[in-house]
C-alpha cells in the first residue's frame, strides 16, 4: 500500500522551528474580566455516546468527541474501525513535539491501513442556519466559533443568501487536541491512520480532514514518547471503543460545557479581552467532567 503518512506536512512543517510558529510580542493588554464562576447545571451538555471514542492507552485514557457535522464520512470510518477492534494495539509511531501524535496503522510504520477503501477528503464543510455553530469572534468576512468542542472558521453568514444552497464554507481549526486524518500525497487517500494535535498548527487547515477533538486526556497525548519515527515505539492504543458500546457499569459519565451556555460566552469574552488582537479559538479551554 502506498505510504499513508503526513508526507509534506509532517516532514516540511515539522522541520519548521517552534519559534516560527510564535506570534510577535504584543503590548500588554488591559486587565481582563474576572474568570466566570463555576459552570451552573444549565451550562453543561452531555455528548452523544455514539460520538465519543474511548481510547485506552498505556499512558492513560483519552476521550475523543467525533463531530460528524464537519466530516461525516471520516467519523463513520473511525467509528466503524473502532467497533471492529481494528485500532486495538496500534502504536503511536510518529510523535513530533509541538505538532502531533500519529497512530492507526497496523504496520506501525506509516505505510499501512485497513482493508476498507480510501475516503474522499472532507477538508471543508458547508454551514447553514441549522448548524450548531456558536460565534466566538466576528471578523466581518469570516466568523470564528465552535461546533461542539471543535473550533472552526467559516465565511460570514451574511453571504449565505447569495449561495445556491443557502450555506457558507467552513473549516476546522487545528488547535491542540484536534483529531485529523493522515493521508498520502493524494488528497483522497485517507484510510485508517489519524493524528492528535499536541499544539496548534494552522498550516494543516484546509489540507487535512479534521473529524473531532480530545475532550479529556490531552495530558495523555502530551505524555506519548516523541520520535520521527519513534525509536522502538511502545506507547499504544490498547483498546478503542465507542462510548455507547461500553456496558453501562463501565461507561464513564461525561459532560462538557456547552458553547451555547452563558458561562462559555462569558469565558470567551474574558479570553478575548486578555489576548486582544492575538486572540484565537485555540486560547479557549472547554471544561469537561468525567466520572
Amino acid at each position: 500500500m502506498k505510504k499513508t503518512i503526513l508526507l509534506a506536512a509532517a516532514l516540511a512543517l515539522a522541520a519548521t522551528s517552534a519559534t516560527a510558529q510564535r506570534r510577535p510580542a504584543a503590548k500588554a493588554a488591559p486587565a481582563a474580566p474576572a474568570r466566570p464562576a463555576a459552570p451552573a447545571a444549565a451550562d453543561w451538555r452531555t455528548p452523544d455516546a455514539n460520538d465519543v471514542l474511548v481510547i485506552d492507552t498505556n499512558k492513560g485514557r483519552i476521550l475523543l468527541e467525533l463531530v460528524p457535522e464537519v466530516a461525516p464520512n471520516h467519523v463513520q470510518r473511525v467509528r466503524e474501525l473502532a467497533r471492529q477492534g481494528f485500532y486495538d494495539g496500534h502504536r503511536f509511531f510518529r510523535v513530533i513535539e509541538g505538532f502531533m501524535a500519529q497512530t492507526g496503522d497496523p504496520q506501525n510504520t506509516g505505510q499501512g491501513g485497513s482493508s476498507l477503501p480510501d475516503i474522499e477528503a472532507e477538508f471543508m464543510f458547508r454551514r447553514g442556519p441549522e448548524a450548531p455553530f456558536v460565534l466566538a469572534a466576528d471578523q466581518a468576512v469570516a466568523e470564528i466559533g465552535f461546533i461542539k468542542a471543535l473550533p472552526v472558521m467559516t465565511q460570514s453568514m451574511m453571504l449565505a443568501p447569495m449561495t445556491r444552497d443557502g450555506k457558507v464554507s467552513g473549516w476546522p481549526l487545528y488547535c491542540q487536541g484536534v483529531a485529523g486524518m493522515a493521508r498520502a500525497e493524494a488528497e483522497n487517500s485517507a484510510n485508517s491512520q489519524f493524528f492528535l494535535m499536541r499544539a496548534p498548527y494552522p498550516s494543516l487547515e484546509k489540507r487535512y480532514t479534521a473529524f473531532g477533538r480530545v475532550i479529556a486526556g490531552q495530558d495523555v497525548v502530551g505524555a506519548i514518547k516523541v520520535g520521527e519515527p519513534v525509536a522502538d515505539p511502545q506507547d499504544r492504543m490498547e483498546r478503542v471503543r465507542v462510548l455507547a458500546d461500553l456496558p453501562e457499569a463501565e461507561r464513564p459519565k461525561v459532560r462538557v460545557v456547552d458553547p451555547k451556555s452563558a458561562w462559555f460566552k462569558a469565558e470567551i469574552a474574558r479570553v478575548r479581552a486578555a489576548k486582544g488582537a492575538d486572540f484565537t479559538a485555540c486560547d479557549v479551554n472547554i471544561p469537561v467532567e468525567v466520572k
